[in-house]
């Protein structure tokens, strides 16, 4: 109903404001769900994909390879990172990818606020 606009799904008897919320809450528990079973290594997963798409646009003819190609080059970068910035230790790769992640996630909700877009 939201793709109709917030008028047409108010005037549908949706609740906008509170579907918008309810929504917000239940894809942030859902990527704290799947971030807490695969790790923060599935920030790369979650990433890679708006990257691609901000890179080469939203055709997925060429989102799609460019989001493996940087998911897979990213990856070998932070194992890198990880095996050299204390060494002889290693830092777990999970937090370099996390500490990548988080921001990028908190920079792309407040652009998407900024510009009003809405989930979906």
């Amino acid at each position: 109903m939201l793709q109709l606009g917030e008028e047409m799904a108010h005037g549908m008897g949706l609740r906008v404001h509170r579907f918008r919320a309810l929504m917000f809450v239940a894809t942030s528990l859902a990527t704290g769900v799947l971030v807490a079973l695969s790790g923060p290594i599935g920030f790369v997963g979650l990433m890679m994909p708006h990257i691609a798409r901000l890179l080469v646009g939203t055709d997925h003819r060429r989102a799609v390879p460019v989001a493996v190609l940087l998911g897979a080059s990213f990856m070998v970068m932070a194992d890198l990172a990880a095996r050299t910035l204390a060494a002889p230790q290693e830092i777990p790769v999970g937090i370099l990818t996390a500490l990548c992640g988080a921001p990028f996630f908190l920079w792309l909700m407040r652009r998407d606020a900024r510009a009003g877009k809405t989930m979906g």
